[in-house]
């Protein structure tokens, strides 16, 4: 089989980690900027930056319709920081005319942690929905918790039925916040984990990717049938 080929989001944020981590993990790794090529990618990441900006220029190119549509169709999309505020389908302090993505059942707040001075990093223990990649991160082979890098992030402040979630803030004033999600093929850390040699996050998307794509190759070598007498 070939490579997933896996986008990233690049009309405003930080591509070129993202880019570089998928790589490292034998993904065919791609920039997505027009709409035809959102119709191209096996997944997608949605990087970290501002939201809004994000939100205008999603709008602007118009990527919003086949994107909002391909998650719905069930692409695998892995959101972290602003990513995670696309994907949300609630934000609590949005600006009136701010539109995400929606897919998952969240309820965000931007900025949750406060502004870029009080940015911070801690290790967090993680709920890893594939236990094959809880224990490496590929190249590195780092074991243990997950180093999070937060950088005026977002936080969960509520998370619906369907939402299994990953990770909680473990110690300081905001400990007990969710920080990490995944709800079906979507997943979403308020962190950075493209700023580090970390790459087990990256390689879990990218077997969600990989799982979803052996799915889809499932049901068309497989067509239902119909009976005849």
């Amino acid at each position: 089989m070939t490579l997933p080929r896996i986008g990233v989001l690049a009309v405003q944020g930080d591509v070129r980690e993202h880019l570089a981590a998928l790589t490292a993990l034998g993904a065919e790794a791609v920039t997505v900027r027009r709409p035809d090529e959102v119709e191209q990618v096996d997944g997608l990441v949605i990087p970290g930056g501002e939201s809004t900006v994000m939100d205008k220029l999603v709008r602007a190119f118009d990527l919003r319709e086949p994107l909002v549509r391909r998650i719905a169709e069930g692409l695998p999309v892995y959101g972290s920081c602003a990513g995670m505020i696309m994907l949300a389908d609630r934000i609590a302090d949005g600006r009136p005319d701010q539109q995400t993505l929606g897919g998952l059942d969240i309820t965000v707040r931007r900025n949750a942690f406060g502004r870029q001075v009080d940015s911070f990093e801690q290790d967090l223990d993680y709920a890893w929905s594939d236990p094959a990649v809880s224990g490496t991160t590929g190249p590195t082979g780092r074991t243990g918790p997950v180093h999070a890098v937060f950088i005026r992030a977002p936080w969960v402040e509520q998370a619906g039925p369907a939402v299994q979630v990953l990770a909680r803030v473990g110690e300081g004033p905001a400990a007990g916040k969710i920080v990490a999600v995944r709800q079906g093929n979507l997943m979403a850390t308020s962190f950075h984990p493209e700023v580090g040699a970390d790459r087990r996050i990256h390689a879990e998307f990218v077997s969600i990717v990989r799982e979803h794509r052996l799915q889809q190759s499932g049901a068309r070598q497989s067509p239902e049938r119909e009976d005849t007498a």
